[in-house]
């Protein structure tokens, strides 16, 4: 199975985990993701001080900046698997 397959398996099963993760892994899933997807995070930061929920997604993200788009699919992977297990 190729990696992007991989990938694609690795996101549907994050959304049947048998619980929820911490918002700490939910943050590192989301950021990977974008990585894996979306390359460099080229967003404005928010410009709401206050959402600090789009504060911490633009933080994540931006600090897998450089990671390869293959290198974040494959943590992105590691990661969903050892919640699974």
């Amino acid at each position: 199975m190729d990696l992007k397959t991989q990938f694609e398996t690795a996101v549907a099963d994050s959304k049947t985990l048998s619980e929820k993760p911490s918002n700490e892994i939910l943050l590192k899933l989301y950021s990977l993701y974008k990585q894996a997807t979306e390359g460099d995070n080229t967003a404005e930061p928010p410009a709401n001080p206050f959402d600090f929920v789009a504060k911490a997604k633009y933080q994540a993200w931006e600090e897998l900046k450089g990671k390869s788009s293959d290198a974040a699919m494959e943590e992105y992977i590691r990661l969903v698997t050892s919640l699974k297990n």
